[in-house]
């Protein structure tokens, strides 16, 4: 049999066995690397020897809280860049907002299909790979262009003036595409934490944003209760 190079290492931290099982097989035979965890002691250890291109992490373990847990690696300068796929029972929205507000890529909820966590896992690290190369100009389909360097924005060729918060908005949303963004998120990256902001500002941002776009306004999608994204 023809040896395929692997895709990456991803680690799974969960102290569910049959989870940890179902996750092994199903990762595996799409073409990673995969090691598995019961407990953060285990999975902090094997950290510092070796890091993953990304982590599936439970949020109820038995010795540490994983809100917490993800919240030290994004804190971690050897770590913040890794990609987190949050997977727990908890389904409230309350909280996947705060999942992703500390820093978690995705979140995904239990029971669920193991085919659609593969899927999840693919999209995340392309769009990591997407970001690590430098992209002066972005094209999606035919109908949106998106100049970064000279802050420029075509709609079906037609040139958009944008102001500086929906230009910065609309670059966040593209440049991480399928990637839920709450209002906070939003409000800190397009003021970068200065004077007092408020998370309707953004709804305003975006009912603009989406007046100017035209057809390419189909692109920005609402997740009624927790924030934006940009899907084709």
């Amino acid at each position: 049999m023809k040896n395929l190079k692997k895709k990456g290492l991803v680690y799974a931290v969960d102290d569910e066995s049959d989870i940890i099982d179902l996750l092994r097989h199903h990762i595996e035979k799409a073409g990673y690397n995969f090691e598995g965890f019961y407990n953060a002691l285990s999975f902090l250890s094997a950290l510092r020897r070796k890091k993953p291109d990304i982590i599936i992490l439970d949020l109820m373990l038995p010795d540490y809280d994983g809100i917490e847990l993800c919240k030290e690696l994004k804190r971690e300068e050897d770590y913040k860049d890794i990609p987190i796929i949050m997977l727990t029972a908890r389904s409230r929205v309350d909280e996947k907002i705060l999942g992703l507000e500390i820093g978690a890529d995705d979140y995904i909820t239990k029971p669920f299909s193991p085919r659609e966590l593969v899927a999840r896992v693919n999209a995340v690290l392309r769009r990591y790979k997407e970001e690590e190369k430098e992209v002066d100009v972005i094209q999606i389909d035919d109908i949106l262009k998106i100049d970064v360097k000279k802050f420029e924005v075509y709609v079906s060729n037609e040139k958009v003036y944008l102001r500086p918060a929906e230009f910065k908005l609309l670059k966040l949303l593209v440049e991480k595409r399928g990637v839920l963004f709450t209002r906070r998120q939003i409000l800190e990256y397009i003021s970068k934490g200065g004077g007092t902001i408020y998370e309707r500002t953004v709804d305003v941002h975006v009912r603009n944003l989406r007046k100017k776009l035209g057809e390419a306004a189909k692109f920005i999608k609402n997740v009624k209760g927790m924030g934006y994204k940009f899907e084709i």
